[in-house]
């Protein structure tokens, strides 16, 4: 007999490949009952309805996603600098590639956004924790100087670079356009929190002369 936690999993596997293939609005509980060989009365005793079905393939992306970005944390002999901006980058090219796939699930994470706000700002506060650790070792090193805290300074960061955490949402440009706009953005943000002497000695450099 098949345990309540292997129930669930092979339901949302069944989902995903329906949601995927058909999309969100044209799956029924029924057909997922049936794809799991269970009753849609049964059913119902694991998910309330096909959104808390979506709600959790979305959610379980949210937090690979926000692992996967922590690990830029842990990466040797990178400035903060250089940590946001692969934190940035990364995401970008995470979700845009992840949507493009397949503009289903682009359908299913607005609808699931649209109704469930609550998991929405679940999945932001994990990647805002992160920016707020990339600020606070970059004041540590002495790189950055934060009039506010790190927390909220990560907020207005995350608020400066939506469009870029979630593309397709927003628009319908190349890659390459939104690495180029990503790339001015963080330069001004970055800009805006270097520490005094370092933001003069990066002037410094860049006005140099270039060795032949």
């Amino acid at each position: 007999m098949i345990c309540p936690d292997e129930m669930r999993e092979k339901i949302i596997a069944a989902a995903k490949q329906r949601f995927f293939h058909y999309g969100y609005a044209k799956t029924t509980m029924a057909e997922l009952a049936g794809d799991c060989d269970m009753s849609p009365g049964n059913l119902y005793r694991y998910f309330p309805g096909k959104l808390d079905i979506a709600e959790e393939i979305c959610r379980r992306a949210s937090i690979q996603t926000a692992e996967e970005l922590q690990r830029i944390l842990e990466e040797p002999g990178l400035s903060a600098r250089e940590r946001l901006w692969r934190f940035l980058l990364q995401d970008l090219r995470s979700t845009f590639e992840t949507l493009e796939e397949d503009p289903k699930i682009v359908d299913m994470a607005q609808i699931v956004t649209a109704e469930r706000p609550s998991f929405h700002n679940e999945g932001l506060k994990r990647e805002r924790d992160v920016i707020a650790r990339i600020l606070e070792m970059g004041v540590a090193a002495g790189e950055f100087r934060l009039k506010d805290p790190a927390a909220a300074c990560a907020e207005f960061i995350q608020a400066a670079t939506m469009r870029f955490s979630y593309p397709q949402l927003f628009s319908r440009l190349s890659l390459e356009r939104l690495e180029f706009e990503l790339e001015g953005v963080f330069k001004l943000i970055t800009d805006g929190l270097a520490c005094p002497i370092q933001a003069a000695a990066e002037e410094k450099a860049r006005l140099a002369p270039q060795d032949a």
